[in-house]
């Protein structure tokens, strides 16, 4: 269950226990249908179920989200549906600029939806549903007034998008516009002030759309003179003129102001909207949008854009106006002013960033960035509060004598919190300096309270000389979260709250400005989490909400943050779930490692604990964890530092500290003599997947792996890849080295390979997986290639969500054997 902050945007079970009978069975016809899918080039296979325990787990109720209104007076309980069939994501689909989108509604094709809404009072009282929603409605893009009276959405139907709002005092809902939301680039809504909003809609008496040429009108070039365009790999791009035609049909609109009496009126102004952010007094819109020429090398938010400033419909200031960003390198930003938004605490006041260094990562240089805010009517000059040393990453305010303005620079992972005072240019005192990756340090985030005018600003005390800080509160004996009291002038903390065990507790709100009660959110490793009022001065507490466990056939799992080190010494942590029923007595298990390799420019911060036993498990179907149920024991997400050295980048030695973690990890589960060493399978997603590929072609520690929409090959990531900034041609031994594809003969261990069709994730195009598979089938590798249709980097179609356990609890099967039987007791 996840929470959506404070007044922002918003089946059958099966019990199993530990036997083995129906896996022995399974472990057979595992054998036989791997057996026989080596006999021919591929399978025709239509989509199989995997044992009943497994596929409960697809089907298992998703726990409500959650989000407090504005007053926090009320909290909404956001139902979501089960997960969607494949029918629906094979409709109809157009892949533009880096955008999916149907067109049939005119928004995006892949979106998740709620499908019902409830309202429960934090003072206490019983929960009401929102009615009047149509059946089966498809909800969206919900947002809050600011006076917490209504709360406004979107639902898709079949032919478009409507514009609703439900009354939260009546729990009713109703329809305000037709179905003309035009949601191509997202969020479609915005709230002027309470009784008034304003949409993206799509242009009147359009026609049809742009139809493809029997004949084409002549090839398709791209050109470059000299100008260097260093772009990581992107997918659905666009690639034809016919491309370009569709991009502006779909995309182009107009603004309209809607009350809530359903009155409509559509502003003059058409253009390809991506952002409408009203003024805090409404009196403005700041929009930003695209206009020509574009490019088939970067998605849309890297096109042309052009910022202004409309009053009444009509454009009075441009901010800016930024040209075709192509050669933004990694590490790098975008040239110009950036990050430009309304100053929360102002009536209307710009405020942004602007590179001092081009936006460059690798040019040298005293001062990176300069911020600016600039007051309405926009007559004056902008007014340069200050410049930073670092990269400047954002901005909480407070009011004219107190904000916080955090920078941060990526290849020395240092970040910095200042106190500055925007009624006072320059003035500033440094707070809070850390590496990025000491989570020890975190000392938060802010918490915040609502403005007059309706935004958030920092919270306060009552003589204005202390404000709230709230973090996970990370620790070597795992995360404790906590409040913090901190006082601005002698830049101390108090400690007013911190979680303790055996429960996991979080912060969501305060009640009130007074900061005596709040909103907390608790779990433990066998409760799921809930809501919940508590008093920061006793222990009186009040349960808001009594969501059930979704995964009772889990109550025997066992799990624990187990530490051990590797050979250099290295401490290392991870999550070990075992299956329910097991004692030690049954001795070693099959085993499963599910895992994602991270960059540290130091060992100190590679060697925090990450993992809190105090949580509940997540049981998602994409995780490892569903296979506790086929009698494996599991480790969840051990720690996968690749550590840089000696001044040198981390992937200088990713294979060595790779293959070191890996021992160590083994070599643990070995010694507590819960896993087997000869039965031990190794899995990821995405950059784990990659992981994957690379323990199989580096060590023999598995007897199997599953590797999950992976990219295998670097030099199809030519311009860098996670935090690799370096190029391929500035470090070709590196992508080489670490591209398990150049080592496809050392791969002796059978390597499942799953992928989604529609990957649209940079880098892990599906050739990537496709070459793979015939790189290995070329030197006569056991390998499997599963190519799920219409799925992009994450998989949603239960139809999909189904195949991919039968194929990794088929694999698992096959290649680590049947879990032993149970003794019979004497």
């Amino acid at each position: 269950m996840c929470w959506l902050p404070s007044g922002e945007r918003l089946r059958a079970k099966t019990n199993v226990s530990f036997g083995v009978r129906p896996l022995l069975a399974r472990t057979a016809l595992a054998s036989a249908l791997l057996m026989g899918s080596a006999a021919s080039a591929q399978d025709a296979v239509q989509y199989r179920t995997p044992s009943p325990a497994l596929a409960a787990i697809v089907d298992a109720p998703l726990a409500p989200l959650a989000s407090a209104s504005p007053d926090r007076r009320l909290l909404l309980l956001v139902e979501r549906p089960e997960s969607p069939s494949i029918a629906e994501l094979a409709q109809p689909e157009l892949r533009l600029a880096g955008l999916r989108i149907n067109p049939a509604t005119n928004g995006p094709s892949r979106a998740a939806f709620y499908s019902g809404l409830l309202v429960k009072p934090v003072d206490g009282g019983a929960e009401r549903r929102i009615a009047g929603l149509p059946a089966a409605a498809r909800i969206a893009d919900l947002e809050w007034s600011r006076d917490s009276r209504h709360l406004a959405f979107t639902v898709t139907r079949e032919r478009g998008i409507e514009l609703w709002v439900a009354d939260v005092t009546s729990g009713q809902a109703r329809r305000l516009t037709a179905p003309i939301l035009n949601a191509v680039f997202g969020d479609p809504l915005a709230w002027i002030d309470s009784r008034s909003l304003v949409v993206r809609v799509t242009l009147l008496d359009r026609g049809a759309p742009p139809p493809m040429p029997a004949v084409p009108p002549g090839p398709v070039v791209q050109e470059n003179s000299g100008r260097r365009a260093a772009a990581r790999t992107y997918e659905d791009l666009l690639k034809s003129p016919h491309d370009e035609a569709h991009f502006d049909y779909y995309a182009s609109g107009q603004l309209a102001t809607v009350t809530l009496d359903g009155a409509l009126e559509r502003q003059p102004a058409k253009a390809i909207f991506t952002r409408i952010a009203p003024s805090p007094d409404g009196r403005y819109l700041l929009v930003d949008s695209l206009h020509r020429p574009y490019s088939y090398l970067v998605p849309a938010s890297r096109f042309p854009t052009q910022i202004e400033v409309l009053e009444g419909g009509r454009p009075i200031h441009r901010v800016a106006d930024l040209p075709l960003a192509e050669g933004v390198a990694s590490g790098a930003v975008r040239g110009g002013p950036r990050s430009i938004a309304w100053r929360a605490d102002a009536p209307a006041t710009l405020s942004w960033f602007q590179a001092l260094d081009r936006g460059q990562s690798d040019s040298k240089a005293a001062q990176r960035d300069a911020w600016f805010t600039h007051a309405a009517p926009f007559t004056g000059p902008p007014v340069e509060q200050q410049k930073f040393e670092l990269r400047l990453q954002s901005i909480t305010w407070g009011d004219d004598s107190l904000a916080l303005v955090t920078e941060s620079w990526t290849r020395t992972r240092l970040t910095r919190m200042w106190r500055v005072e925007p009624g006072r240019p320059g003035a500033r005192e440094l707070l809070f300096e850390r590496s990025s990756q000491d989570r020890y340090k975190d000392p938060g985030r802010a918490i915040l309270t609502r403005h007059p005018l309706g935004r958030l600003v920092l919270l306060r005390s009552v003589d204005g000389g202390r404000i709230y800080f709230t973090g996970a509160g990370a620790s070597p004996g795992g995360d404790r979260p906590f409040v913090d009291e901190f006082e601005v002038a002698s830049k101390q903390a108090r400690r007013l709250w911190r979680s303790t065990p055996p429960s996991y507790e979080e912060f969501v709100a305060f009640t009130d400005d007074s900061a005596t009660q709040m909103i907390c959110r608790r779990e433990s490793a066998t409760e799921p989490a809930n809501y919940l009022v508590r008093s920061l001065t006793g222990e009186t507490q009040r349960p808001l909400t009594a969501f059930p466990n979704p995964y009772p056939q889990f109550a025997g799992v066992t799990s624990e943050v187990i530490r051990y080190r590797r050979a250099d010494g290295i401490a290392l942590s991870g999550r070990l779930f075992l299956p329910p029923g097991y004692t030690p007595e049954k001795g070693p298990l099959p085993a499963l490692l599910w895992a994602y390799p991270r960059e540290f420019l130091s060992a100190d911060t590679a060697e925090q604990v990450s993992a809190t036993s105090e949580r509940f498990a997540r049981i998602s179907p994409t995780t490892a964890l569903p296979f506790l149920l086929a009698g494996y024991a599991v480790l969840d997400d051990p720690a996968m530092p690749i550590i840089g050295r000696n001044g040198r980048p981390p992937n200088d030695t990713y294979i060595e500290q790779l293959v070191a973690n890996a021992t160590a990890a083994v070599d643990e589960l070995v010694r507590r003599r819960v896993a087997d060493p000869k039965r031990v399978a190794v899995g990821g997603h995405s950059y784990g997947a990659f992981m994957t590929a690379n323990l199989l072609a580096h060590s023999r520690l598995f007897r199997a792996g599953i590797a999950r929409s992976g990219a295998y090959n670097r030099t199809l990531t030519p311009f860098g890849f996670q935090s690799e900034q370096r190029t391929l041609w500035q470090a070709p031994a590196v992508y080489s080295a670490m591209s398990p594809f150049n080592h496809a003969d050392k791969v002796k261990d059978p390597l499942l390979l799953i992928h989604g069709a529609a990957d649209n994730n940079a880098g892990t195009f599906p050739i990537q997986s496709e070459r793979f598979f015939n790189a290995l089938k070329g030197h006569g590798a056991t390998t499997r290639f599963v190519l799920l249709p219409h799925e992009s980097h994450g998989y949603r179609a239960r139809a999909s969500l189904l195949h991919m356990l039968w194929e990794m609890e088929t694999w698992l099967s096959a290649h680590l054997g049947p879990v032993a039987e149970e003794t019979p007791a004497k």
